[in-house]
């Protein structure tokens, strides 16, 4: 086993790389170290879990393979392409934009406007009917100027969350020191009280306190596991030794909203019921805006009625779909930046 793995030759694991145990996630003794593991009917607990991921390397599941149909489930889910079969329901002849639903964005500040131009283009990728973007007063020729079909609008003190956001989107970029504090304050106003989808993602989790919001609205927090972890108080190393219970309690503490909890193997649930698995996506994600194109891409279907109907499928589709951009590009341009992530979304059909 030491032999093949210093070799670095591609490995392929069937079922579980030797050495692993496929429960506990940990070596027994020596272990191979595999670049892909091809794992039968489903994955086993181990796999799943961060110290096991430089073992397994990508984990594939192969699930038709003649057996008998399980009769148990669990909390814990791995997702497959087919499941979102029929989900993207075609569009009527009659259709117009006023009937898909308009997305407010505010994102963006000095020093960090890439974000939310990267978060204005990945949420029009996901064809909502419009699109508006808030920015900071100094930031906003800049993006205005990388922006053609989003709207683009300077946010100062007087202004407001518009009443014509269907769904709002907030976090990307706002680590200047020109965001006023007037948008903070407001922004966790609509957190707290708005009736429409709101997505609250990176920056804003520095000042987005924990404190409960309307039951009845959908909210959606998208950490990576360094900003869980400030969230949380706790260490990175922490919440990767439990991603699960630190999704259910970011969940809890943030009024039971959805959670993406992103890195390898993103997870998305909430306090309650299961928590999914993504398969999709590849350690060339691992770069500065990735997060950002997920923020919008995400927001960009959550406008939209369909997926309003059936938030949690559509957050786990539109995690799917990142990473599926992701894939397509490393297989087609292996060195591929940031930049060219928003367009290769939607590549990949499910069906």
């Amino acid at each position: 086993m030491d032999a093949v793995n210093k070799s670095r030759v591609p490995v392929l694991a069937v079922d579980v790389p030797s050495g692993l145990d496929a429960d506990t996630g940990l070596p027994k003794g020596a272990v191979i170290h595999a670049t892909v593991t091809v794992t039968f009917a489903a994955p086993k607990r181990g796999m799943v879990l961060a110290r096991a991921w430089d073992v397994t390397g990508r984990l594939e599941v192969a699930t038709d393979l003649g057996l008998l149909p399980c009769p148990f489930t669990g909390d814990l889910q791995w997702t497959l392409a087919e499941d979102f079969d029929g989900l993207v329901p075609p569009r009527p002849m009659s259709a117009h934009k006023g009937i898909f639903g308009h997305l407010v964005i505010v994102a963006g500040s000095q020093g960090y406007h890439g974000a939310a131009v990267l978060a204005a283009r990945s949420a029009l990728r996901a064809m909502p009917g419009l699109v508006t973007l808030f920015t900071t007063d100094a930031v906003f020729p800049i993006v205005a100027g990388q922006l053609q079909s989003a709207m683009v609008r300077a946010w100062r003190g007087d202004t407001k969350v518009p009443d014509y956001a269907e769904t709002l989107l907030f976090g990307p970029g706002l680590a200047g020191k020109d965001v006023p504090v007037s948008m903070r304050s407001r922004l966790r106003r609509a957190w707290h009280a708005s009736q429409t989808p709101v997505i609250a993602d990176a920056s804003a989790f520095d000042w987005l306190p924990p404190e409960p919001k309307r039951l009845d609205a959908l909210r959606v927090v998208t950490p990576h596991p360094g900003e869980a972890a400030r969230m949380l108080f706790v260490t990175s190393e922490a919440i990767l030794r439990d991603r699960i219970g630190a999704l259910r309690e970011l969940s809890r503490r943030w009024g039971e909203s959805w959670v993406v909890l992103k890195g390898h193997q993103t997870l998305v649930g909430s306090a309650r019921g299961p928590v999914f698995i993504n398969p999709s996506g590849n350690p060339l994600l691992a770069q500065g805006g990735a997060g950002d194109v997920l923020a919008g891409y995400l927001a960009g279907l959550l406008v939209q009625r369909p997926f309003r109907a059936a938030p949690g499928m559509g957050i786990r589709y539109a995690v799917w779909q990142h990473g599926a951009a992701a894939d397509h590009l490393s297989a087609t341009h292996p060195a591929w930046t940031t930049e060219a992530l928003p367009d290769a979304l939607g590549h990949r059909s499910p069906e």
